[in-house]
C-alpha cells in the first residue's frame, strides 16, 4: 500500500492565478495536479482544503479509479466546474505518483505512444486583419502547422481573443469584471474577410482555426460556417452556448465546416448527445475541468466510437501541470486531433519547471518519470494571489450577453 500522508493546496500568481494540489505518500513520493478555474480559483482551493483533502489521508495512492469514484459517486452534490476541477487535481496528482513509482513517463501507463508528438496550435491576433496575419506569418515561420485567427471587429472597441500582449493573452484582466460591447452583425461581416485574406497570405499548407466564444444562435453559426467553407477551416469553435446540445443539429444542417466545442464542459454528460449524434467533430474538454485524466479518457473513448476527435483546451488558464498531463493523454489515445497551446510567461515557467518541448509544430511530453513537471514552492510563494475576473458582454443596446 502506498499511503497518502499529506496534501496541500498551493496558490500562486506568476502573471496569472494558478491553484495546484500537491500530494505526498508514505515513501516520500509526491504528485501534483492543476486545480485552476479561471476567475473562481479560491472556490476550488476551498473545496479541496475543506472537503477533499481530509478524505484523502490514509487512502492508497495507487487506487486511482476507486478514489475518483469516491470523490464523484460518493458525493451527493455531483459535477459542476468546482467539484470536477478539484477531482481533476487529485486524479492528476495520483497519476503523477503512480508513474513516478513505476519509473516511467505517464503516457507509458496510459498504453504507450500512438504518435510521436501532439500537433498544437497557437493564437494569432491583432486589432486589424493585417496585424493578425503578420503574427500568423511569424507562427508559421516558427514551425506551427496550425494557427488560430482572431481579429478586431470594425466598429467594436474590443474583441475576444485580441490582446496587446499577443503571446500571453489573459482575458481575466481586472479586480472586478470589465464590460465589453458586442455586435453579432458586425462580427459576421468581418470573419469571412479575415479567412479570405489569410488563405492568400498563408497558403493552404497550414490549418486555420477560429473561436466564436459562444456568441451566435444556431442559424447564425450555420451561416458563418457556410461563409467560411471555401477557406476550409480546421474548425469553428464554440459557435453557440452548448447547454442545449440539440442546438448543433441545426448548425449541422447548414454547413460542412468542422465544429469544435467543450472547453467549459466538466463531465461526459455535457457532451454525450453531441458525440452520439455526431453533431461535433472535435471535443475540447480538458484534464483540469473534466475530472482529470481518468474521466477525460472515458470521454475520448466515447468520442472514438463516433468518429469525434479531441482538441483539448490549452489556454494560459491551464498551468504547465495540466498542459503536461494533456500531452501524455494526447500521445496515448487513438483519436487525438489537435492540442491548443498558449505560451506561459517566463515567471510561470520558472515556478513550474517542465520538460515538455516544442519542435516541428508539435509538443512532446518528455521522458521524465511522472508528468515531467515540478513546482518550486519557494518561488511560488513570492507571487501572491490577485483577484481577477473574466469580462462580461453587453449588446449595443445594453442587454447582457454571452462573453
Amino acid at each position: 500500500m502506498l499511503k497518502i500522508v499529506s496534501a496541500k493546496v498551493i496558490i500562486t500568481c506568476p502573471g496569472r492565478n494558478f491553484v495546484t494540489l500537491k500530494i505526498e505518500t508514505s515513501d516520500g513520493l509526491t504528485g501534483i495536479g492543476d486545480a485552476t478555474l479561471n476567475g473562481r480559483e479560491l472556490s476550488v482551493a476551498s473545496y479541496l482544503t475543506d472537503h477533499v483533502i481530509p478524505c484523502l489521508i490514509g487512502r492508497d495512492a495507487h487506487n486511482i479509479e476507486d478514489t475518483w469514484q469516491y470523490l464523484y459517486r460518493g458525493a451527493y452534490w455531483r459535477r459542476g466546474p468546482v467539484t470536477m476541477s478539484a477531482i481533476a487535481a487529485v486524479d492528476t496528482a495520483l497519476w503523477d505518483i503512480k508513474a513516478k513509482a513505476a519509473g516511467l513517463p505517464l503516457y507509458q501507463l496510459l498504453g504507450g505512444r500512438c504518435r510521436e508528438g501532439a500537433m498544437v496550435y497557437s493564437h494569432a491576433n491583432g486589432t486589424t486583419i493585417e496585424e493578425t496575419l503578420e503574427q500568423a506569418i511569424s507562427y508559421k515561420e516558427m514551425g506551427y502547422k496550425a494557427i488560430r485567427l482572431q481579429s478586431g471587429v470594425p466598429g467594436l472597441k474590443s474583441t475576444y481573443g485580441v490582446s496587446g500582449t499577443k503571446l500571453f493573452y489573459e482575458p481575466a484582466d481586472a479586480d472586478l469584471p470589465t464590460e465589453n460591447v458586442w455586435s453579432t452583425e458586425k462580427y459576421l461581416r468581418s470573419v469571412p474577410a479575415l479567412f479570405e485574406k489569410a488563405r492568400e497570405v498563408l497558403g493552404w499548407d497550414v490549418h486555420l482555426l477560429h473561436d466564436v466564444h459562444h456568441r451566435l444562435t444556431p442559424i447564425e453559426a450555420g451561416r458563418l460556417g457556410k461563409d467560411l467553407e471555401p477557406y476550409r477551416p480546421f474548425w469553428l469553435e464554440d459557435t453557440v452556448v452548448a447547454e442545449n446540445q440539440a442546438n448543433f443539429r441545426l448548425i449541422r444542417q447548414h454547413t460542412t465546416t468542422p465544429l469544435a466545442v467543450g472547453e467549459i464542459f466538466n463531465s461526459i454528460w455535457d457532451c454525450k448527445q453531441l458525440i452520439e449524434e455526431q453533431l461535433i467533430d472535435y471535443i475540447r474538454a480538458t484534464v483540469v475541468h473534466a475530472g482529470g485524466i481518468t474521466h477525460l479518457r472515458r470521454i475520448a473513448a466515447l468520442a472514438d466510437l463516433h468518429n469525434v476527435r479531441t482538441g483539448c483546451h490549452g489556454a494560459t488558464d491551464l498551468s504547465p501541470v495540466c498542459m503536461s498531463a494533456a500531452l501524455h493523454f494526447d500521445v496515448s489515445i487513438p483519436n487525438f486531433g489537435i492540442q491548443e497551446w498558449m505560451h506561459h510567461t517566463k515567471e510561470t515557467d520558472e515556478v513550474f519547471r517542465r520538460t515538455y518541448t516544442f519542435k516541428d509544430g508539435m509538443l512532446h511530453p518528455g521522458e521524465m518519470p511522472g508528468l515531467g513537471v515540478e513546482i518550486d514552492e519557494k518561488l511560488a510563494a513570492k507571487y501572491p494571489y490577485k483577484r481577477a475576473f473574466l469580462p462580461v458582454n453587453r449588446l449595443e443596446d445594453g442587454t447582457l450577453y454571452n462573453w
